[in-house]
């Protein structure tokens, strides 16, 4: 019988050591579930991207998921704040570009040599960040992205409804049930 440790299970003790520690920066207690990964991807029309970003990597779920459905050739910028999450991430998906601060979304996209993104993807736990934080990222994906591109985002509330409103139609908000904690899942297309 083996007792070693699966790397998911290794994922989410790191998750939540995190999230006890720096809870305003760390959205929730586990990494994302795979129904509300699914939900997320399966909301991108993958042959239209060749340059996406994802904000708030974490433990690589989503990056992952990213990984399996990006056109080869793509542009794939991830950001992931924590230290301990970011090394791994970097050396996990070396064929990635990622970066300490999603605040610096544009800077950075702009020396990969991109004019815009066509898709930005987050798992940001807005609600946790004071408002000039929102603010301050808010503005990033917006100047980041291409006219009509995709922001598409788990939250788990529907705080953010009216400052994603302001820029974005909101094309469909989907409650995903199992995931913890259930979440929210906008996707928005960026005002012409």
């Amino acid at each position: 019988m083996n007792l070693q440790p699966t790397s998911a299970a290794l994922e989410k003790v790191m998750f939540l050591y995190k999230f006890i520690r720096t809870p305003k920066t760390i959205g929730s207690v586990t990494p994302s579930s795979r129904f509300l990964t699914s939900k997320m991807i399966d909301s991108i029309p993958w042959s239209d991207v060749t340059a996406v970003a994802e904000l708030g990597a974490g433990t690589g779920v989503v990056t992952k998921a990213i990984q399996q459905a990006v056109q080869p050739g793509s542009k794939v910028l991830v950001f992931e704040r924590d230290t301990h999450l970011r090394h791994p991430l970097q050396a996990q998906f070396p064929e990635f570009s990622v970066y300490s601060d999603a605040c610096s979304l544009y800077a950075n996209m702009r020396k990969q040599g991109l004019e815009s993104l066509d898709c930005i993807i987050s798992g940001l736990p807005f609600a946790n960040f004071p408002q000039t934080t929102r603010d301050a990222i808010m503005e990033q994906i917006v100047k980041s992205l291409k006219p009509g591109g995709l922001f598409v985002a788990f939250q788990y509330s529907l705080q953010m409804k009216n400052q994603l409103s302001r820029y974005f139609d909101i094309e469909s908000i989907q409650f995903v049930l199992l995931n913890v904690p259930p979440a929210f899942v906008y996707v928005c297309r960026k005002k012409q």
